[in-house]
């Protein structure tokens, strides 16, 4: 019965964006195997010392009135790292004939922002084009996950990319390391999206590039020749059933391969998500492949 809910169709369908992040996200937990590693169970693991600025409400009150030592009590599952969502919104992203691409990025964004707040992560979001449109920066305050889906949900498509903008942006303000997620079609030279994106390798931040494409894009499928317009630069171009399933197929390829490869090779990790895929299903296969890389 969920898994209806979970289809992009039908989450495209649903107007409020907190609910579809609560969809996915309870979908995407009832379909993990109940692992400590998965970082969702809430059993208590251990405990840790107080330092000022730690939340007072996870102090064992009861080790302090034995021992008068202020300890914290942690849980499997809880961080409480720093977590910033990069949500691209230029004109490409608005591609798409049954979900487009951004409605896609917007729930993959608000479902991880929500997953997030669960887990008390200091979260935050950039959206941004070919400059930095919206700045959450990131927080576990009360009220944190309504600004970032508020953000996330009046993102709007805009002109081309600049990924030097953003990631510039990025290295100035925040100092604090943790995960940064990027979302977006990609539609740069690989070398020049890894040349961006690898300094935040250099500050201790782990970094996951999702790469968002609609399947038009990954296998287009014409009966005729076909006028294809460039939502970014408006230029046009011709194309044969025959080039659109041979040539233009083997780019396609060998842009996602290189773009996997060089990021790899860079330390950043990467996973590709075609827009008619159940979002839940999509994030459940990132994380068993990424367990398994550990």
């Amino acid at each position: 019965m969920l898994q209806r809910f979970l289809d992009p169709k039908t989450l495209s369908a649903i107007s409020s964006l907190d609910l579809v992040a609560r969809t996915v996200v309870d979908g995407f937990v009832a379909g993990l195997h109940r692992s400590p590693d998965f970082g969702f169970s809430q059993e208590f693991a251990e405990y840790q010392a107080y330092t000022p600025g730690d939340d007072l409400r996870h102090v064992d009150w009861n080790v302090f009135a034995k021992s008068e030592k202020l300890v914290l009590k942690r849980y499997r599952g809880e961080t409480n790292s720093q977590l910033l969502v990069l949500l691209d919104t230029s004109a490409s992203m608005a591609f798409g004939a049954n979900t487009t691409k951004i409605d896609y990025a917007r729930f993959l964004a608000a479902s991880l922002v929500y997953m997030g707040n669960l887990q008390r992560d200091a979260t935050g979001v950039i959206v941004f084009d070919d400059d930095v449109n919206t700045y959450v920066p990131p927080s576990s305050r009360q009220g944190q996950l309504h600004r970032l889906l508020h953000a996330i949900e009046h993102s709007v498509p805009g002109i081309h990319t600049d990924f030097a903008k953003p990631f510039l942006h990025f290295q100035n303000f925040l100092h604090r390391r943790g995960i940064v997620a990027v979302i977006s079609d990609f539609y740069e030279q690989p070398e020049t999206i890894v040349k961006a994106i690898e300094p935040l390798r250099f500050h201790g931040n782990e970094v996951i590039l999702f790469h968002v494409l609609d399947p038009q894009e990954i296998e287009p499928k014409f009966r005729d020749s076909t006028l294809l317009l460039d939502m970014e630069t408006k230029s046009s171009l011709e194309v044969s059933p025959e080039y659109a399933k041979t040539e233009y197929r083997q780019k396609m390829a060998n842009h996602i391969t290189t773009l996997r490869d060089r990021s790899k090779a860079a330390g950043l990790d990467y996973f590709l998500i075609n827009t008619s895929r159940p979002l839940d299903e999509a994030l459940r296969e990132y994380l068993t492949l990424r367990q398994r890389r550990d």
